[in-house]
């Protein structure tokens, strides 16, 4: 028997795993699929910038928590693995083209503002000088308002999946892969055994770590719950040098650079269940985008298009805690959009539970069993 099963080898599983196993615990890992390749390997890696000094609520102080451990846990994976996850502190610019977006832009400014956050403020004229692959989207008017906040960083979401990989294997981390969680047996309100495709895992803690496919296993244990797959498509732009030095953000949507050149747009989010193809009019409107914003695109190669499907909840905050009338099972799931930002604190605070810690955050806005009230 070993101490934590983990069902779920995404961002959140296995950064979970990492922590626990550097607190002594036995810890196997299983996953539906191949670890790592959902929506942990899909996504664009941003980071936004947070201020733990003006972080009041929970989720607030988790995005800070995580703000602060990133840059950490990317020299401790590089030094336990030799893997560079790309976290580069690259800064994003945020733009605004309609009435609308330049409402929503000023109202984010102010919020960030408040909490502490550093936002400078670009003359639309000067955009060029910070980023020439903007020049035309700036000249012609289509850009009505932009600022720069200089503390977003990035990473690359299959590189920080293998890297965490390789770490909760030096650890000694057991990852089993293809093997889909079935069934729970129930014992004196404590989940004994964990039924799989291909066996019966018996573990001490067991705590839900499945992305989008989370919610039907909490459905198994009786809890009712608002997880749900929000489809994200992402085009890859593959161009001869690099053509923008830092993010560009654009209401939901997004172009992020790497240091290879590339260059990712994003991203959709739609409602059509597991279904994670990419479609010609969700890839096309991405290209679009791209290229009204940064002309230059219009010369580059489109390397390839996917999709992942995030785990969203109903009001926006992930699932994180003790699983109702069961004393040994745990859940850490429904962080949408923020799961390799939210990360390292979701682990190192479930793992604070799931070993008898004090936690530094309260994790009762995120509590296992919460629903949309349809009355």
């Amino acid at each position: 028997m070993v101490d934590c099963l983990i069902v779920g080898a995404g961002i959140i599983g296995l950064s979970l795993a990492w922590e626990l196993a550097q607190r002594g615990r036995i810890v196997q890992v299983i996953d539906r699929g191949e670890p790592g390749k959902e929506a942990s390997w899909a996504g664009a890696g941003m980071l936004p910038p947070a201020k733990r000094q003006r972080a009041l609520h929970p989720l607030d102080q988790l995005h800070a928590i995580s703000h602060e451990l990133h840059p950490h846990w990317a020299q401790k994976l590089f030094a336990e693995t030799g893997i560079d996850n790309g976290y580069r502190p690259c800064g994003a610019i945020y733009v605004a083209r309609s009435a609308g977006e330049v409402a929503s832009l000023t109202a984010a400014v102010e919020s960030w503002r408040e909490d502490g956050i550093v936002v400078e403020p670009i003359f639309v004229d000067d955009l060029a000088a910070f980023e020439p692959a903007l020049a035309a989207s700036s000249t012609d008017a289509s850009i009505r308002s932009c600022f720069l906040l200089p503390e977003e960083s990035q990473l690359r979401n299959p590189r920080h999946m293998k890297a965490l990989y390789a770490a909760c294997l030096r650890w000694g981390v057991e990852i089993t892969s293809a093997e889909e969680a079935l069934a729970f047996d129930i014992h004196a309100g404590s989940v004994v055994a964990v039924r799989t495709t291909r066996r019966v895992w018996s573990a001490k803690q067991t705590c839900l770590c499945s992305g989008a496919w989370t919610g039907a296993l909490l459905q198994q244990l009786g809890i009712s719950n608002g997880i749900d797959p929000v489809r994200g498509q992402i085009v890859l732009f593959h161009c001869e040098r690099p053509l923008l030095n830092r993010i560009v953000i654009e209401g939901q949507r997004y172009l992020v650079p790497r240091d290879d050149g590339r260059i990712l747009a994003g991203s959709t989010m739609e409602e059509v269940g597991f279904d994670k193809r990419t479609t010609e009019d969700g890839v096309n409107a991405l290209i679009r985008f791209a290229r009204q914003l940064a002309p230059l695109l219009c010369e580059a190669e489109i390397e390839r298009a996917w999709a992942g499907l995030r785990p969203g909840t109903f009001d926006g905050m992930p699932y994180l805690g003790r699983i109702p009338g069961l004393s040994n099972a745990f859940v850490a799931a429904g962080h949408f959009r923020n799961g390799i930002q939210l990360a390292p604190a979701t682990a190192v605070e479930m793992a604070k539970l799931m070993c008898g810690e004090p936690n530094d955050v309260d994790l009762t806005p995120f509590h296992v069993g919460r629903r949309r009230d349809f009355n």
